[in-house]
C-alpha cells in the first residue's frame, strides 16, 4: 500500500488511521497478516510514532492484535461480524426506512430516483464496483432521510464495515438484477410515503443480501 499522506488539515494520526482502517476493511490486509510499523513507516512516508498510535486505535476496534513475540495481527471482519451486522441491519435499516417514509424530501426522492437510474444502466454493464458504490448512496440518503442523527451514525459505522462485503454481494450471479428490483420497491414505497411497506421492502433487501454472501464468506472470510 502507498499513499501520499501529508500532516495538512488534520492530524497525521487521523490519516494514518482511516489509511490503515480503509486496508483492512477492503481486504488489502488479509486476517492473519503482520503489520510492521518500519515497513508501514516507509510505504506512508512518516515516522514509526504516528504508525504506532494508529495501530493502537485499530486494536482497541478489534480490527488488529498485539500479539506478544508477533507483533500487530490483521483481525479484519470475520464471518461472525458479518452474519451479525446484516442480522442487525436487517432490523434497524428497516426502522430508517420507516421513519425515511414520513419525512422525506421531494429533493431526496430525485436524487434516489437518479441513483436507481444509473443502477440499471450499471446493472446491464455489469459494472459490480460503480454499483456498489451506488448502493451505498442509495442508503445514505435514506439514512439522512429518516432525519434521526443516532440512528445515521450507527449505520454508516455499520457500513463501513461492510465495504467488501456490498462488492461480493453484487458481483454473485444474479444479484445486480434482483438488487435492482429490491431497490426500485424500496424507492416505491418511500415515493408513497408508505411507511409499512418501506420497512419490508428494505428487511427483505437486506435479508437476501445476508442469505446472498454467508455462503461466499463461509468458504472465504474477509
Amino acid at each position: 500500500m502507498t499513499s501520499d499522506i501529508q500532516d495538512t488539515g488534520y492530524s497525521l494520526r487521523a490519516r494514518i488511521y482511516n489509511s490503515l482502517k480503509k486496508a483492512i476493511l477492503d481486504g488489502t490486509y488479509k486476517p492473519g497478516e503482520s503489520l510492521i510499523e518500519m515497513k508501514l513507516a516507509k510505504e506512508l512516508g512518516v515516522s514509526r510514532t504516528p504508525i504506532r498510535e494508529a495501530l493502537r486505535q485499530l486494536e482497541l476496534e478489534g480490527l488488529v492484535s498485539s500479539i506478544p513475540n508477533k507483533g500487530v495481527i490483521v483481525e479484519g471482519v470475520t464471518l461472525q461480524d458479518i452474519d451479525d451486522i446484516y442480522t442487525i441491519r436487517k432490523m434497524i435499516e428497516g426502522l430508517a426506512a420507516r421513519w425515511a417514509a414520513e419525512k422525506i424530501s421531494d429533493t431526496q426522492l430525485k436524487e434516489l430516483k437518479d441513483i436507481l437510474d444509473l443502477m440499471e444502466f450499471y446493472t446491464k454493464k455489469g459494472n459490480t464496483e460503480k454499483l456498489s458504490e451506488l448502493d451505498s448512496k442509495f442508503h445514505d440518503i435514506i439514512f439522512q432521510a429518516s432525519n434521526s442523527r443516532p440512528l445515521e451514525s450507527v449505520l454508516t459505522n455499520f457500513h463501513q464495515f461492510i465495504q467488501r462485503a456490498r462488492l461480493v454481494s453484487v458481483k454473485a450471479e444474479g444479484r445486480a438484477i434482483h438488487s435492482l428490483k429490491e431497490h426500485r420497491d424500496i424507492y416505491d414505497a418511500l415515493a408513497a410515503h408508505d411507511a409499512d411497506t418501506a420497512e419490508k421492502a428494505m428487511t427483505n433487501h437486506v435479508g437476501n443480501a445476508r442469505v446472498n454472501l454467508i455462503p461466499f464468506f463461509e468458504q472465504e472470510e474477509l
